[in-house]
């Protein structure tokens, strides 16, 4: 099994009588549910509705929790949690001492640690907190995890979407289980929510496929119509933001996707549940003619 140092994740640590109940009224996931060992994925967002930064969140024991957060992300999130906090009682450190690895593949030895389920998608496997010390004698090549999730469809902030101009739905968090939508106020739900009951987001990442290596940031185009781009990408396969509707346009059409001179497929990730308008055709299209 491999165990991959996630050297660009940090944790930062939330203690005190009062933590369950602040974080709960912060953040898009749901504190006040889980017990010691549970892990949430979850963000704070500005009043706006738009990603500061998403997490894995971990229940550490009785009102204290560990965010599993990018490297780069990690002093914004904890100054902007601290601003919220008030009169709180609730405290946060940066955990320096300790470190994040994946666990995920074949069986074998695991370090000493906190494991975690990733609360993603049970195929991305388990979090490993650990000793900091513990992590960097570990030998696995951080790729391993990145081509790992990239072919699972799984989105990375910075990579895939952008910190302060995205949406939850535009980063597929409504389709991981990184919003609760029945738990009430938290910065931002008053927009979240009404994109979830009122509207279809315009925008969505998906799996793109291809036969020929493809470079991140590549667009895609249907015609002279840019469709979306080209994210993180492996072997044939990566993740793209797409318009879906110029994308639906385009299947309708019969005009073929390009990435560059590169033909694509775009397909909706195995976990995803959103509708992608030419599948459901197809679909219609299929049970119809099973049922004449």
């Amino acid at each position: 099994m491999p165990v991959v140092y996630l050297t660009d994740r940090v944790l930062i640590r939330a203690t005190g009588p009062e933590a369950s109940k602040f974080l709960h009224g912060v953040i898009t996931c749901n504190v006040q549910t889980m017990a010691t060992g549970d892990a949430r994925y979850g963000a704070l967002l500005t009043p706006q509705g738009k990603i500061i930064s998403d997490f894995l969140f971990y229940a550490e024991g009785d009102d204290a929790f560990l965010f599993d957060v990018p490297a780069e992300r990690a002093e914004d999130l904890l100054k902007r949690l601290t601003f919220h906090r008030l009169r709180a009682k609730v405290t946060f450190t940066k955990a320096d001492d300790l470190a994040v690895a994946a666990v995920f593949g074949d069986a074998a030895e695991v370090p000493e640690g906190a494991l975690y389920p990733d609360p993603r998608l049970a195929a991305l496997g388990q979090r490993l907190v650990l000793p900091l010390t513990a992590a960097q004698a570990l030998s696995s090549d951080p790729a391993l995890y990145e081509a790992h999730r990239i072919a699972l469809g799984i989105p990375k902030g910075g990579p895939d979407f952008t910190y302060g101009d995205t949406f939850p739905h535009e980063a597929d968090m409504d389709q991981l289980g990184g919003v609760d939508f029945k738990k009430g106020c938290y910065v931002g739900q008053e927009v979240v929510s009404r994109m979830e009951h009122r509207s279809t987001p315009r925008n969505r990442l998906v799996e793109v496929l291809f036969d020929t290596p493809l470079a991140t940031g590549q667009e895609i185009t249907a015609g002279d119509k840019s469709v979306g781009q080209v994210l993180s990408v492996t072997d044939g396969r990566g993740i793209a933001t797409v318009r879906l509707d110029r994308a639906n346009d385009a299947k309708t059409d019969g005009v073929p996707l390009l990435a560059g001179e590169v033909p694509v497929e775009l397909r909706r990730p195995d976990w995803a549940v959103f509708s992608m308008e030419w599948e459901k055709k197809v679909s219609e299209l299929d049970r119809k003619f099973k049922g004449s």
